[in-house]
């Protein structure tokens, strides 16, 4: 009798902390979000940027910045949290879905935890506070695959082809819109824990270089796309870089890194499939161009990779929609294949999952961008991305 007292006893508690984290969830839903602006981020960030040995004295000044910036992010993630929350649950399609059910719990459980702690208000405080951001920031790294996975199961129940999911036009802006707040979420927590371990490059504040080089993030990402295309096709193109290869500005260098990778590899995929691992292959072209009067550094890559068919353009944008062979996405997001892959990972297939180019043009929209392609349908695509001067204006994190 005793046991199934307890059992009782904790029943109701879970129950009365969920009824309690529901209701929560809908009042800080109704909150409205505070823009940050990029230059603010560096601003407040330029303590820990310029003085690292200031840093490793624990100076004053270093620990107030650090508890400014963990008591906002206290107040302002459980707002963000819950607008996604909401947003994933109030569509009927969605609660369909096992895999976006268990990326809301996450967002639930990181909002009941960040709602529980105390506001950090002292150093001692604000180092817990990091530690759990930190493990917040863990749990949400497989999110990206498993919503794959999650609009997969929409696809199944629905019956759909990639073409006619392609086109359902309310399913692809909500999971857009989940993308596009989720990259401004991580940004937040990623800024102030890489605040907390100051960097030895005097030009890095938190993940923001005050002077990323395009050319320089170019030649890595060259390298791992060639990794991946070699691996998967045997062979991979030379690729090219003309242009303002000595150009620095402030940028954060991880979304330069993350846009060009994916062109790259979509690039050189559809130059060895269009001519042929044991054929001589034409180079693909990274351009920089920049100028003083310019209002964006703009980024091409230019491949011969046979172009992509006009009647397919409006698609490239959508979710899942992939010329890929099937296999690769069901393999990496079917019914057996589990959430053990974490996002961005080179160890991932070259292409398949669907995801790449309108989780690119998400980063480059993030900070007030843009990402473009033109094809030529039988010779081959220019895709363009324009990156935003950071340091000269109010954009803000969305």
């Amino acid at each position: 009798m005793k046991f199934m007292t307890n059992t009782t006893a904790r029943f109701i508690k879970r129950l009365f902390h969920s009824i309690q984290v529901e209701k929560e969830v809908q009042l800080f839903g109704n909150k409205k979000q505070t823009p940050v602006s990029m230059k603010s981020l560096i601003e407040t960030g330029n303590v820990s940027g310029k003085l690292p040995e200031i840093a490793e004295d624990n100076s004053e000044e270093m620990t107030k910045m650090l508890v400014q910036v963990a008591c906002f992010l206290h107040r302002e993630l459980p707002i963000r949290l819950a607008h996604r929350i909401i947003r994933l649950e109030e569509s009927a399609t969605f609660t369909k879905s096992d895999s976006i059910q268990n990326v809301c719990k996450w967002y639930k459980q990181s909002f009941s935890q960040i709602r529980s702690f105390p506001i950090p208000v002292d150093s001692e405080k604000e180092a817990a506070f990091a530690k759990l951001l930190s493990s917040i920031n863990e749990r949400h790294s497989y999110s990206l695959i498993t919503m794959a996975k999650g609009a997969h199961e929409i696809r199944t129940l629905l019956c759909q082809d990639l073409d006619t999911f392609a086109d359902h036009h309310d399913i692809q802006r909500r999971i857009d819109d989940f993308y596009l707040s989720r990259i401004g979420i991580k940004m937040l927590i990623g800024q102030y824990l890489a605040l907390r371990t100051p960097s030895t490059d005097p030009d890095m504040i938190g993940l923001i270089s005050k002077r990323a080089s395009p050319c320089e993030i170019a030649q890595q990402v060259i390298a791992d796309a060639a990794y991946m295309c070699r691996r998967t096709h045997g062979d991979a193109p030379e690729v090219t870089i003309h242009g303002r290869t000595d150009l620095h500005f402030p940028y954060v260098s991880s979304h330069i890194s993350y846009m060009l990778l994916e062109l790259l590899k979509n690039s050189m995929r559809a130059t060895v499939e269009t001519h042929g691992a044991d054929n001589a292959l034409p180079p693909i072209r990274i351009v920089i161009a920049d100028g003083e009067d310019n209002e964006d550094v703009v980024i091409k890559v230019s491949d011969e990779g046979g172009g992509i068919k006009r009647s397919s353009m409006s698609r490239i944008w959508s979710y899942l929609y992939t010329t890929a062979d099937p296999s690769i996405m069901d393999h990496m997001i079917g019914r057996n294949a589990g959430v053990e892959s974490k996002d961005f990972n080179i160890s991932n297939p070259m292409a398949g999952l669907g995801y790449g180019l309108p989780i690119s043009r998400n980063y480059a929209r993030y900070l007030g961008g843009e990402l473009d392609i033109m094809s030529m349908e039988g010779y081959g695509t220019d895709s363009f991305i324009y990156l935003p001067r950071l340091g000269d204006k109010e954009t803000a994190v969305v």
